[in-house]
């Protein structure tokens, strides 16, 4: 397997995050097809010749600037997410991984979970028929609020581009609800609940609960996470909790699996994108979707009525050409 070397540029996240230190550096460390040679200290890093690939979790406020850099000095590159904190900002990186033709793949690593692929193919199989609604559930128990962006923008996108990748059907129309169920929150701070009721082309309706419970007795991390898919022919549950085995410790409980977990799973599609010559199944694209999902929903809230997306989309790609004239 060639080994392809690694820059770690920042360690900042959404809130409290470190999506670096915690998963892409271990991550990166485990897999046999990677190898980190630096953390990068100045942004004339990015063009050293003994890295091939950037993994970028630096401030958003610097984002688009580094992963536009790292592309241009001819660099793949693995985003954390969100990619941006806009949509016009992500819209800015896709245009650029385009034009240089490089991966630039979003750390939306769930959709690489084995429920959520063996959910895809039984989709894509025909296995249920023609999928006409869709339930996700994507609750944590525990941790902090994430301030002050919340979990329509923290945990929502991971089921959202799940069922992307489980129906490939994107979404039309979105009408949101937020609200806090965590003792600590309110008070004006970000929601840590957020219940989404989507339509998707084709006329396939979905629903997805989303966010950060109180925690459970003996348990951290995911507590729910499931997709329930209805067609013409059938029905198919996949429960990404299971199967799993319940390890316990002084402190708390935590599910394993045999096997590698989502994060590997993502770098071996990373690896296989680049080293193929390829684009990788997840892209700028895919965080795009997710960003303007986020958007439409805020809109949603405020207004308390139905977001058509399209129509955001137009009424943005109109501005931003009055823009350059």
């Amino acid at each position: 397997m060639r080994t392809l070397r690694v820059l770690l540029a920042g360690s900042a996240g959404v809130g409290h995050q470190d999506h670096q230190a915690e998963m892409y550096a271990p991550g990166f460390a485990a897999h046999p097809g990677f190898r980190v040679v630096a953390e990068m200290m100045d942004p004339a890093e990015l063009a050293r010749p003994d890295v091939d690939v950037v993994s970028v979790c630096v401030p958003f406020e610097r984002r688009v600037e580094v992963v536009t850099a790292a592309l241009r000095a001819g660099k793949h590159v693995l985003v954390d997410k969100p990619v941006a904190l806009t949509s016009g900002e992500c819209a800015e990186i896709a245009a650029v991984a385009a034009e240089t033709g490089l991966v630039c793949l979003p750390a939306y690593h769930q959709r690489f979970h084995p429920a959520v692929r063996a959910a895809r193919e039984a989709v894509a199989a025909g296995r249920v028929g023609l999928p006409w609604n869709a339930q996700a559930d994507f609750l944590v128990a525990g941790g902090g609020p994430v301030w002050p962006y919340g979990e329509l923008l923290n945990f929502a996108p991971y089921a959202t581009d799940a069922l992307h990748a489980i129906a490939g059907l994107p979404v039309v129309s979105v009408y949101a609800l937020a609200g806090h169920v965590a003792e600590d929150a309110g008070g004006g701070g970000p929601e840590d609940l957020v219940t989404l009721c989507l339509t998707h082309e084709r006329g396939m309706t979905s629903t997805v609960v989303a966010g950060r419970t109180p925690p459970v007795a003996g348990a951290r991390g995911l507590s729910l996470h499931r997709y329930r898919i209805s067609g013409s022919h059938g029905t198919l549950l996949a429960d990404a909790t299971r199967p799993g085995v319940v390890v316990r410790s002084e402190e708390a409980a935590r599910t394993a699996w045999a096997g590698h977990g989502t994060v590997h799973r993502m770098l071996t599609e990373l690896h296989d994108a680049v080293t193929g010559g390829r684009p990788a199944e997840l892209g700028p694209a895919d965080a795009l979707a997710a960003l303007r999902l986020v958007e439409g929903a805020r809109e949603s809230i405020a207004t308390g009525g139905v977001v058509h997306l399209d129509a955001r989309e137009e009424t943005s790609e109109h501005a931003e050409r009055a823009g350059t004239r």
